[in-house]
Order: structure tokens, then C-alpha cells, then sequence
């Protein structure tokens, strides 16, 4: 994390492992280390406290020890994605991190590394936190004020790693700064109570945290907020409370909290969430900050295998992983008024190459939302160009695609700036490198929580869709021709998004339009499968996506999501290491 250059350039356990005296040794191993020496509470003072804290924030790379960790196990969940509708596990084949293919097959057992991975990603960071929160309340140098917000902080961090937790696993320990975690069975909470520790926690937060942070990637008040009403919107079902309609009022209360704050805002372009210079901007409520080689190389390793083949080695051949599915590049398409068809379309055209090639069914060319191409590559369409140097010009080709004739042409854009961009490092892993942060929670999202959160206690439907019509509009003026770089080719393609009309709504067609701008906003951001998981949809959403893409990826034959392996099971690995904490009976 970038929190100050002395801090920055600290390693990742090496912070933590000053602080509580322990010998050197490996990340791996600290969660088994005892202290060999300790500081007394009245040596602790806001230097080390934001030390502890920093180690903490640095969690957020999911990059302790490796490269697996990160690309398998990754903060923005990329790989839960490819269970969903949206996404394609890419690569150069099906036996390539094969433990990927199971996830987009519903084939997931209990030794595939990515929940492993996952597991041990969330409890280091779980246990970084909670190293923090116990240490931070006994410093004996810290003003009262000043430890309620340094505990704030560590408290939101926490709550987001339980809630991936929650997100991912049907059962796991909840371990908290008072918890010896060698003597904690899984399940010692129930998912009922892990929610609403978790939202106490954030609610705690949000009541000592400060509107404003002196150093990027710091949490302010408003971050806990936004976790907050992602965490009720989750947990707003019958599993987690009697009671939805509250579970939804505080939702939309804290997602009031931040639009009202006059802090946040919509980029004027879709594509300023891939520019690093728009790095902490307006729509950046909670970022994960990255670096580049000449600031201590913080990479984004989350998305080291994703960056497009490249032809020419632009970006140094990504392993082009995680591609966007046909079935989400159709809804994409738009109707003459330049709404999504939200009853299905009718037609048998597909969103396809512009090449003039031919392939299943004729090209599509009708209306499509902006947002597809620059959401993704799509064959004989601009990637990144800019138009006033003939070297800098480049056009999406096959010869992009690692392995076309089995996963298609949908490699994601919205981790990569420009390759000429300076902030691009080149010739390096991980591929596409450069200094754009993650943001974890866009300002757009608080938008269509808010929106959705009205529509659940069926309230207010002009205001609800008046908050999609601002996602929608942001999305119509990036049809833009002055705009640098250009990914959008108005010549070829006929982009229409308009907003929705803000009278004729009922429940259910207003929920349907905020559960598909969800859709389109943020493709190919890890969000969808949650979505399709807390709306009760995920069965019958993906049985029929297998049904539709395998026509493309065969694979998908045979393929199929049962609701018992919904939540993941505690990975093999840690049932064996537990001594019989932990168990999936």
C-alpha cells in the first residue's frame, strides 16, 4: 500500500514481524510463530501503530509468498466469476490451471487450490488485523480519539476479509483479536451471527472514522459505509434474517451516507476507471493501490494472468485468462430506444467480430451499449489507440486471442491503460503492469445499491431509476470522439444507451433493470456471481448460460450447478492441518 514512502518500502511481514519481536522468517509461517520478545503498551505510539496497520492494509495484494496465491486466490475475485454467466476461464487450454476449469463446470471439490488459496489469503489478513486491533488497544501513547479511528480502520479491513468469507463458505471459524485461533472450531458462529458481527463491526466504524484521510488507501468513514450496504444487500434473505425490509432500509441509509457526502462522483467517461491518472478520483470509494518498479513494485499480480495475447508482445503476451462469455456480449445489445431488451431478445443475432467474417450466425448490427467495447476486445475494434500517432494505433485481431477457436474473442480491457501510457510497465510480470489501482467499490455501485435497495421495500420507483439513469447516462457520454485513448468506433458500430423513462414502473420490471445495469457496469469485476447468488437466481441463471454456450465452448456439455455446492467446502488442506478443528460434516 502507498501509504508513505518510509512505510511503502517495508516488506509485507516484515512490518508485523518487527513489531511483535518475532525471529525472520516467512509470511507462511507467522500465524505459528510466539513472540520472542515483546513491546510494552506504553512503547506503542502512532508510528508503529500505522506500521501494524500498514502490514494490514498491505493484505490487500493477496501476495504473500508467490505468485499462486494472488492469481488463484485473488482480492478481486475474478475466478468466483468464471462460476457465473459473464466469463470464460481462457488460456491456452482446459488443462491449464485446470482447478479453473472446475469452477466454470460447477465441478468444485474440496482439494481445488483456489478455495485453499482463498482460505489462506483471507485468515493471514484476518490475523494481520486482529494483530493490529489487540495491539493498537493497549498502546499506551495513543490519544483515545486518534485509537478509536486506528481501530476503525483495522475493524473495516477485518470485516471485509469475514465477508468473502461469508461470500464463499458455508462454514469457517470467526477468530477476533480475543480468540486463541488454534482453539476455534469451524462454525463456532453461525452465518447469522458472522453477518451482523461483521456489520456491528463496520457500524462501529463508520461512527469513529474520519470523512477524510491524509494518505490514499486509507479507510475513511464512508469506505465502511459502502462495505456496509454490500454486506446488508447480501444478507438481506430469509438465511440471514426474519426481517429483510430493515436489512434493506440500512442499506439504503449508508449508501445515503456517501452520495450525501459530496465527496464522491461518476468519471465523466467509462473508461477513466482504466486510466491511472484518474487514480483516487471521484468514483474510487475503496481501492486496493498498486505501484510500479520506481516506487517499490506493488504490483497487481490479481490480474497477472489476464492481460490479452497481444499481438506484437504489446504488453509482453499475457496468459489471456478470464474472458468475457458470448452470453454476456449479447447483453450489450440494445433496442432502437437504446434500452437493454429486459424480456429477452427475440432475433437470432449474436454480438461478434467486425472483420466482415462470418461465423455462427450473421454479424450483429444493430444497436449496442458503449460499455462492450470498452468492457472488452472485440475483433477488428480499437484497443487503446491513440488516432494522432499512426504508431500508437492498434486494432483487436485474432492474433490477440491465445486460443480463439476454444474460448472466443473477449479478452478483458478494464485492468489495462494504454500500452504507451507511461504508467504501464513493460516486458515484465505480471503482463499489462502498471500503477492502476483496484477499486474494490465504485461510486457507481453505491448508485445502483441505492437504487436497488429502494425498489426491495418498493418505494419510490421514480427516484430508484433516476439512479440508473445517472449509471446509464455516464455510459451514453462516453460515445465521445475527442476522448484519448479510443476504444470506440462509431463508424463501425452503432452505439445507443439511453435512459430509462421514469414513470410505468411496478417491483419487478424496475428490479429487473437495476439487476441488468448491475450486469453491465460491472462486467468482468468479479461482481456477478454474488449477485446471482443473494437474488436466488444462480441455478437457473447458469443452467441456462451451459445451455446457450456450449454452442461455442463444448466443454459446457454435460456441464451443471447444483444449489448444494453453492458455498465452497472447508479445503482438504486445512480439514488435514486442523487437528480436528475443522471438519465438512
Amino acid at each position: 500500500m502507498k501509504l508513505n514512502n518510509k512505510i511503502f518500502n517495508k516488506t509485507l511481514c516484515g512490518v508485523a514481524v518487527a513489531m511483535m519481536g518475532l525471529s525472520a522468517t516467512s509470511c507462511g509461517d507467522m500465524l505459528d510463530l510466539k513472540p520472542q520478545g515483546v513491546l510494552f503498551a506504553d512503547q506503542i505510539g502512532e508510528e508503529q501503530a500505522v506500521d501494524l496497520m500498514t502490514a494490514a492494509y498491505a493484505t490487500l495484494m493477496n501476495h504473500y509468498f508467490g505468485n499462486n496465491e494472488s492469481f488463484a486466490g485473488p482480492i478481486n475475485n475474478w475466478v468466483i466469476d468464471l462460476r457465473s454467466d459473464d466469463a470464460v476461464k481462457g488460456g491456452a487450454d482446459v488443462t491449464m490451471e485446470a482447478y479453473m476449469h472446475q469452477l466454470e463446470i460447477g465441478n468444485v471439490l474440496s482439494d481445488n487450490a483456489i478455495i485453499n488459496f482463498k482460505w489462506l489469503n483471507n485468515y493471514f489478513s484476518i490475523s494481520r488485523c486482529n494483530t493490529a486491533i489487540q495491539t493498537i488497544q493497549d498502546a499506551g501513547q495513543i490519544a483515545d480519539d486518534v485509537k478509536a479511528s486506528y481501530i476503525g480502520e483495522m475493524k473495516t479491513l477485518r470485516a471485509y476479509y469475514y465477508f468473502d468469507m461469508l461470500r464463499l463458505f458455508n462454514k469457517f471459524p470467526y477468530i477476533d483479536e480475543t480468540m486463541n485461533a488454534s482453539e476455534i472450531p469451524a462454525g463456532n458462529k453461525s452465518r447469522q451471527e458472522v453477518a451482523e458481527l461483521i456489520r456491528q463491526d463496520l457500524r462501529d466504524a463508520y461512527n469513529v472514522l474520519p470523512e477524510t484521510q491524509a494518505l490514499p488507501g486509507r479507510f475513511n468513514k464512508y469506505v465502511a459505509a459502502g462495505i456496509l450496504a454490500r454486506v446488508d444487500l447480501f444478507t438481506a434473505t430469509s438465511e440471514f434474517t426474519s426481517n429483510p425490509q430493515t436489512v434493506w432500509a440500512e442499506a439504503e441509509q449508508y449508501c445515503d451516507y456517501v452520495i450525501n457526502s459530496g465527496k464522491y462522483g461518476l468519471f465523466a467517461h467509462f473508461q477513466d476507471i482504466s486510466l491511472p491518472e484518474m487514480n483516487n478520483g471521484s468514483e474510487s470509494v475503496m481501492a486496493v493501490q498498486f505501484s510500479s518498479a520506481n516506487q517499490g513494485a506493488m504490483y497487481n499480480f490479481n490480474n497477472c494472468l489476464n492481460c490479452t495475447y497481444s499481438e506484437g508482445n504489446i504488453y509482453g503476451n499475457g496468459d489471456d485468462f478470464y474472458l468475457g462469455s458470448q452470453d454476456l456480449a449479447n447483453a450489450f445489445r440494445t433496442n432502437e430506444n437504446g434500452l437493454p431488451y429486459l424480456d429477452g431478445y427475440t432475433g437470432n443475432d449474436i454480438v461478434g467480430r467486425l472483420d466482415g467474417v462470418e461465423e455462427l450466425y450473421p454479424i450483429y448490427t444493430g444497436n449496442v451499449d458503449p460499455r462492450l467495447d470498452l468492457t472488452f476486445g472485440r475483433i477488428g475494434m480499437y484497443w487503446r489507440s491513440n488516432l494522432a500517432n499512426s504508431g500508437q494505433t492498434y486494432v483487436y485481431n485474432e492474433n490477440w486471442c491465445r486460443n480463439y477457436s476454444l474460448y472466443g474473442q473477449f479478452s478483458g480491457k478494464k485492468p489495462y491503460p494504454a500500452p504507451y501510457n507511461p504508467d504501464v510497465e513493460i516486458g515484465i510480470v505480471p503482463w499489462g503492469a502498471s500503477t492502476l489501482n483496484y477499486m474494490i467499490i465504485r461510486y457507481s455501485d453505491i448508485l445502483l445499491m441505492k437504487a436497488e435497495a429502494m425498489i426491495e421495500q418498493n418505494k419510490d420507483f421514480t427516484t430508484a431509476i433516476g439512479y440508473v439513469n445517472q449509471v446509464r447516462q455516464r455510459a451514453a457520454n462516453s460515445v465521445d470522439a475527442s476522448y484519448t485513448p479510443v476504444d470506440l468506433n462509431p463508424a463501425l458500430v452503432s452505439y445507443n444507451v439511453a435512459q430509462y423513462p421514469l414513470t410505468g414502473w411496478n417491483q419487478e420490471n424496475a428490479r429487473q433493470a437495476v439487476r441488468y445495469e448491475r450486469r453491465l457496469e460491472f462486467a468482468m469485476e468479479g461482481l456477478r456471481w454474488f449477485d446471482l447468488l443473494r437474488w436466488g437466481i444462480a441455478q437457473e441463471t447458469v443452467t441456462n448460460y451451459y445451455n446457450y454456450e456450449s454452442q461455442f465452448q463444448t466443454y459446457y456439455n454435460g456441464a451443471s450447478l447444483s444449489a448444494s455446492t453453492y458455498y465452497f467446502p472447508i479445503p482438504l488442506a486445512q480439514v488435514d492441518n486442523s487437528n480436528g478443528l475443522y471438519s465438512n460434516n
